[in-house]
């Protein structure tokens, strides 16, 4: 099949990249120019696909531009683009609808168009279909959302299995042929509600452990007992538990935003959804309650120099959205205190470096320490573990 993936990012290049490995003849469209520009070359922007992967399906099965004329000639269209939350933490759907009307302007007769970025239940059916309508041909719409989990050995595009449903039969089945050729499981159900709604179960259903085991944590500590060790005990239990672990707020593309995908159209219907309300402001009080915990530690935090440890989202990934850590510096230096933060991984943000880790100062705050880091370069500096004793 002739394939085009709408956002080369997190989600849109691993699936490029498996496609093109399956035998599809794959083009990557992205609005990012710089982005194009180091894909074009061969390299990776990011962890999860090496440059090698992309080196591989170069120029064979897989090319990259900015141009969605392209579109045209592809049997399969698969959108991949961001779904974020606006300043008001409410779903902000621009960057889908804009591609969506990049699409439609050069859709082709029989092309099977597949939404894979997180939406409210119904915007498949209610926002993608009416735009894609005023390309005046008949086409297939399908919707099939992505289960990228960064920095995960385990689990990727080919054996993470796969949601499917279509508009109508004719667009699921096709889905399900083109999934089929590179995805090991492929699942479908009977309307894309059905799979739009599973999609925000799934992040819903973390984001509210989550946010319980943060509150298990507060609780631990004022006992003074290891939450760490209170939930390695609770999953010796072979049924009715499952692990979750505690931090300074779960942060990354998907645990902290698709709930108010789901509590938007709950809020429509009339449907309340407490345990998403209450898990959301758990989770964003918590750099509040760490810098909250550091002067505890410190007294005042006026003048004192503190180091952030990790700032990306979660260990082994260089990606910042919606990192509690950023709310943590912020409020740190609110506070008077003189800030620096180590990441490699991220390197550069805000216009600061990652500095070394070395002793020399009041506190240091772990948030998502990556692995191999030696924390015993910060000598006898006092440590605040936001993940448990034993993180």
């Amino acid at each position: 099949m002739k394939v085009a993936v709408v956002g080369q990012g997190y989600v849109g290049l691993p699936l490029a990249i498996a496609a093109a490995n399956a035998g599809h003849s794959v083009v990557g469209v992205d609005i990012n120019e710089a982005l194009v520009a180091r894909l074009s070359v061969g390299e990776s922007p990011i962890g999860d696909i090496a440059s090698a992967s992309i080196q591989a399906v170069l120029g064979s099965s897989y090319s990259v531009t900015t141009d969605f004329g392209v579109i045209r000639d592809c049997s399969v269209v698969v959108l991949c683009v961001p779904t974020p939350l606006d300043e008001s933490r409410n779903p902000d759907l621009t960057p889908l609808t804009s591609a969506l009307e990049s699409v439609a302007s050069h859709l082709a007769a029989g092309t099977l168009v597949i939404v894979e970025s997180t939406v409210s239940p119904g915007s498949t059916r209610k926002l993608a279909a009416p735009i894609l309508d005023k390309a005046g041909v008949a086409y297939e719409l399908a919707y099939s959302p992505e289960r990228i989990d960064p920095a995960n050995k385990n689990w990727n595009v080919t054996n993470t299995p796969k949601l499917v449903a279509g508009i109508t039969e004719s667009a699921r089945d096709k889905a399900v042929a083109f999934y089929s050729s590179f995805v090991s499981q492929v699942h479908t159900a009977s309307s894309v509600e059905v799979i739009e709604t599973a999609k925000l179960l799934e992040n819903s259903f973390r984001l509210v452990n989550i946010s319980f085991i943060n509150e298990i944590a507060t609780f631990c500590a004022k006992l003074g007992i290891d939450v760490r060790e209170v939930i390695g005990a609770a999953a010796t239990k072979p049924y009715g538990f499952m692990p979750f672990y505690p931090g300074a707020g779960v942060g990354g593309h998907c645990i902290p935003v698709d709930p108010s995908y789901l509590l938007a159209t709950a809020t429509e219907v009339g449907a309340p959804m407490r345990f998403i309300e209450l898990a959301n402001e758990v989770n964003l009080s918590l750099p509040s309650y760490f810098v909250g915990v550091a002067q505890g530690m410190l007294g005042s935090l006026s003048g004192r120099k503190i180091l952030v440890v990790g700032i990306a989202y979660k260990p082994g990934v260089s990606d910042l959205r919606e990192s509690p850590a950023l709310p943590l510096i912020s409020l740190l230096r609110g506070a008077g205190a003189e800030v620096a933060w180590h990441d490699d991984l991220v390197g550069s943000w805000n216009g600061e470096s990652s500095v070394p880790l070395t002793s020399g100062y009041d506190l240091a705050i772990l948030v998502n320490p990556h692995s191999g880091v030696d924390l015993g370069l910060l000598g006898d500096t006092k440590v605040l573990n936001t993940r448990g004793a034993h993180a």
